[in-house]
């Protein structure tokens, strides 16, 4: 069993969970790939719409490029090709909708099909994080073309908003990053994905006796879940990378027992030797290396979960030599289930929280634009496109997105301001398009930041295509918008709240379920097992995800979510559980004392918890041990 991590005694008072959301910083190496795609993208591609006299198509394509650097984030290119390009195809559609729309419905009429794509967009976000991006650039893009003033047609301007994203994914794919490991470049984000894994498994290893090996564990899946998906994008080449492919892909398949006996080892909680530790860091570096292993120490083979380790390093030595390729072992979820997921209890929720806040920013935008008294409101599509990036529940709890988008864009505003007073026109301004789009993958690390980044840029676009400083009204705006999803965020919902978490949490238990009745019943099909074991810990952690941004909200909204988090632990705990006996098994043949206790432990608790936090359908009933 994982020991218990030691918590020391703090001596002040924590921050309220909503509160320290809001400043906590995701820390990291300066992504300087993506800082030179970024320098790449908006900036060059306005200035050649400007040189051409196309300036309006120019900050379509500019915008384009904006959304999908916000997107551009460290993985392999395989894996940018859906991440970039499915939104992008998103956002042309929406823009293509909402020009029409605003230029053939009245107001009325068009605040209802606004409301209807909210509906749609927040149902598909709830899929994974793909379609949430796809939500995203859906809505934002039908926003834009329904209130910007421009003379070119919904057809034309979706084409300038494809060639802005898709200009921004031909950076991706064909520039080389910097200081890139040996081999073909085009493979170094798979290769640190892979490598990255063999990391992981080292570190638990270290810890496996310690108080951070629950901590570890989750490390191993979060490299898991990053390596499968680097590796799950089309083929770059059909022909040439063939053999590369095969050898990664072979790489990873030998991760996994490795994996597997690890976490044995963990929830065993004996200390593990160094020399069992070196092996997985020398196939780390020979993955980044692309080069052989060489030898590797062989650790003591005292109990099944070292004899486990020790098969599974001398499997991943012929892996590695012959390089024959292997299966990802990912998800495989069909057109059923996803559009389940879309419009199961979290979908629903999800989608009716975008849908009521998006419709409800619109409308109010478009009051305010047919007011005499409040003047001339040329850029109402601010209001319900600002609005999208607060309502997003998987873009972070509600109170810390308001609060940095409040902060972050004063902060913008102003330092535009400041900026346009000095700059010259048009060349100054193109050339802080420039700066900001650099600026975009560094600033994503805190949402204050990346608003900060995104206002500055928006503003210039505005000043590039020939409308006055506006750094006034887009606060002014964002201010509304904040105080419109804060309102409409906590109003009551039919149906019982946190749908988005119990969902997660009833799919873990549900993979948990496949995942310990394939192991209890003794088959003899390892590839099936790691397929389920991938499944059970990913959507754990999916699960763990969304409790956490639940928990992070004001105490009205974290109260609907209350002891979900228990649920989880106890799933992953059975998991860990089911990992060990798995291991024992193989070794064996038969659940050893300690083994069979602790599942019934497990089951007996957990079948008390799920009831108490009211998950939204009867799961299955776990089997009992052997």
């Amino acid at each position: 069993m994982f020991p218990r991590p030691h918590i020391p005694a703090r001596a002040f008072t924590a921050l309220p969970p909503w509160l320290a959301h809001a400043l906590r910083t995701q820390r990291g190496p300066v992504p300087w790939s993506a800082v030179t795609r970024g320098a790449l993208a908006a900036g060059p591609l306005l200035l050649a719409a400007v040189l051409a006299g196309r300036t309006p198509l120019g900050v379509v394509a500019a915008i384009a490029a904006m959304l999908a650097g916000i997107n551009d984030r460290p993985g392999s290119r395989r894996a940018s090709v859906r991440r970039l390009g499915a939104p992008a195809l998103a956002g042309a559609g929406g823009l293509l909708v909402g020009t029409y729309a605003g230029d053939h419905v009245g107001a009325v009429a068009l605040t209802a099909v606004l409301t209807g794509l909210g509906l749609l967009a927040g149902g598909m976000s709830a899929i994974g994080p793909v379609a949430s991006g796809a939500g995203t650039q859906l809505l934002v893009a039908a926003a834009i073309g329904a209130g910007m003033p421009l003379p070119e047609d919904g057809w034309t301007r979706a084409l300038a908003f494809l060639a802005g994203a898709g200009w921004l994914l031909a950076l991706r794919l064909a520039l080389p990053t910097p200081g890139a490991m040996t081999g073909d470049f085009r493979f170094d984000g798979e290769r640190e994905a892979v490598a990255g894994v063999y990391d992981a498994v080292a570190a638990l290893l270290d810890a496996a006796a310690t108080g951070h090996a629950t901590t570890r564990r989750a490390a191993l899946t979060a490299a898991l879940d990053h390596a499968q998906d680097a590796l799950a994008g089309p083929r770059l080449r059909r022909f040439a990378s063939s053999a590369a492919e095969r050898r990664l892909h072979a790489q990873y398949a030998a991760a996994l027992p490795l994996a597997e006996a690890a976490t044995a080892l963990a929830w065993a909680g004996e200390p593990v030797s160094e020399r069992a530790c070196e092996g997985p860091r020398r196939l780390a570096a020979a993955v980044r290396g692309n080069t052989h292993t060489g030898p590797l120490p062989a650790p003591s083979r005292s109990v099944p979960a070292l004899r486990a380790l020790d098969d599974a390093l001398l499997h991943a030595a012929e892996a590695f030599d012959r390089g024959g390729g292997g299966d990802l072992h990912t998800r495989r979820r069909s057109a059923r289930d996803l559009l389940r997921t879309a419009f199961g209890a979290g979908g629903r929720e999800y989608g009716l929280r975008v849908a009521l806040c998006f419709g409800a920013s619109a409308a109010v935008a478009q009051a305010l634009h047919h007011a005499h008294w409040y003047g001339q409101h040329t850029h109402w599509y601010w209001l319900p496109a600002t609005a999208v990036f607060l309502v997003k529940p998987d873009l972070g709890p509600l109170v810390s997105r308001v609060l940095c988008r409040a902060a972050g864009t004063v902060l913008g505003a102003l330092l535009f301001a400041g900026f346009a007073a000095v700059l010259p026109r048009p060349e100054g301004l193109v050339a802080l398009v420039a700066v900001c789009g650099a600026l975009i993958p560094v600033s994503t690390r805190h949402f204050a930041a990346q608003t900060a980044v995104v206002t500055a840029l928006v503003l210039s676009l505005v000043m590039v295509g020939g409308e006055p400083q506006a750094s006034v009204s887009r606060i002014v705006e964002t201010l509304l918008a904040c105080a419109i999803v804060l309102i409409v965020g906590h109003l009551p919902m039919p149906g019982e709240r946190g749908g988005q978490v119990r969902a997660r949490l009833a799919a873990a238990a549900v993979a948990a379920h496949a995942y310990l009745t394939h192991v209890l019943e003794g088959r003899d099909d390892r590839a099936a097992r790691w397929t389920l074991r991938r499944e059970a810990y990913r959507t754990l952690a999916e699960a763990r995800a969304a409790i956490a941004r639940a928990a992070a909200e004001l105490p009205a909204l974290a109260r609907h979510t209350e002891g979900t988090d228990e649920v989880a632990a106890l799933l992953e705990r059975l998991v860990d559980t089911t990992t060990a006996c798995a291991v024992h098994l193989d070794d064996t043949g038969r659940l050893a004392a300690p083994h069979r206790e602790r599942l019934a432990e497990l089951l007996d608790e957990l079948a008390v918890r799920r009831d108490r936090v009211g998950l939204p359908a009867p799961l299955p009933e776990l089997p009992r041990a052997m």
